[in-house]
């Protein structure tokens, strides 16, 4: 073997060594205590994120309200299940652009002006999920 090669290997042994160092020493990145807010239905549990909690920690919160009741900066998310099923809500979460031709979504231009929906694009679907799980059930 020649030195670059020698050097290489070495290096690509250190890489894979510190890789595998990394998986088996990686802590849960579940944090045992979410601030939930008092929201009604909020389960704790250790090991998993709940949909109420996901609504806290994506944010929801801030423009929905503690109960879902809506603020100055977003509407109430009550009786979701008239306009969404599951996996629509989810389509939503994911890309809410795509459904701003919708009537509704014409009068929440005019009614919160300043603010956009984010997309959650870049979430887990399964967090998505539980998330529309939540809501839909409220």
């Amino acid at each position: 073997m020649t030195k670059p090669q020698i050097w290489i290997s070495a290096f690509l042994f250190l890489f894979i060594l510190l890789f595998i160092l990394a998986k088996v020493t990686k802590e849960d990145e579940t944090e045992d205590n979410f601030p939930v807010n008092n929201l009604p239905g909020v389960e704790e549990t250790k090991n998993e994120i709940t949909g109420a909690q996901l609504f806290v920690n994506f944010g929801c919160i801030n423009c929905h309200g503690e109960n879902l009741t809506g603020t100055a900066d977003g509407p109430q998310l009550a009786n979701l299940t008239e306009h969404w099923s599951r996996q629509t809500l989810i389509a939503y979460l994911r890309n809410p652009t795509s459904f701003m031709e919708e009537e509704r979504f014409k009068e929440y231009r005019i009614k919160y002006p300043k603010q956009i929906m984010p997309d959650f694009g870049n979430k887990n679907i399964k967090d998505l999920g539980k998330l529309a799980g939540f809501l839909l059930n409220r």
